[in-house]
């Protein structure tokens, strides 16, 4: 059976609710989707996401990729600098992170603990990506998500809305809400996916 998981970095537990509080700010008088909780859907930076096979085992998954990421300088919390709130078609909100090579390691040890338990057979091979870009295209191609590879965006969603309001809100973003100028990570998870990929339920953690 096809199971829908991912991967991410959790933020620490005062800028999780910061996460929180933004979204909110952010939205105003629309509600993003889907809704950030501290205790349900939960602020995160995606490291990959995806369908798998019933092969894959989280918890020996989380542990390579763990063990990979210490390896390569990950101890305790990782700190990232904001960029800016920004727009992605079709209507959503990310608040985007800098690339660290710190980050751009984690991402491939992910891959390379994952990518032989992937159900490419459950990929939508008839999802709309005219507004990727080559290399996202390329990258759901290969991996049935968005966003590896020359295509890592790192980001926390703050959700999405139609598209005219979307555009507006990333536009006024900075007079609704003053932007964090970093976010600090403290674990890893694998979850599992909700609406429109949100962090709907942790099944393992790790500290990092």
């Amino acid at each position: 059976m096809t199971q829908w998981l991912g991967v991410a970095l959790l933020p620490r537990a005062d800028h999780l609710r910061a996460a929180v509080r933004l979204q909110r700010d952010i939205g105003g008088e629309v509600s993003l989707r889907p809704r950030l909780e501290p205790d349900g859907n939960l602020p995160h930076v995606t490291v990959f996401q995806g369908p798998f096979a019933d092969s894959l085992d989280p918890a020996e998954a989380l542990e390579s990729i763990g063990t990979a990421a210490a390896g390569n300088g990950l101890h305790g919390e990782l700190s990232l600098s904001t960029t800016d709130v920004v727009y992605q078609p079709t209507g959503w909100l990310f608040l985007a992170l800098e690339r660290p090579p710190l980050l751009e390691a984690l991402q491939e040890a992910a891959l390379a603990a994952l990518d032989r338990h992937l159900d490419r057979a459950a990929f939508d091979r008839d999802k709309d990506t005219s507004r990727f870009t080559d290399d996202e295209r390329a990258s759901y191609e290969r991996y049935g998500y968005r966003y590896t590879g020359a295509a890592y965006a790192p980001h926390v969603t703050l959700g999405r809305a139609e598209e005219n309001t979307a555009l507006e809100l990333v536009r006024t973003a900075r007079d609704r809400a003053g932007l964090p100028k970093e976010m600090v990570f403290d674990r890893l998870s694998f979850y599992v996916m909700g609406e429109h990929g949100a962090h709907a339920e942790t099944l393992l953690e790790r500290r990092c």
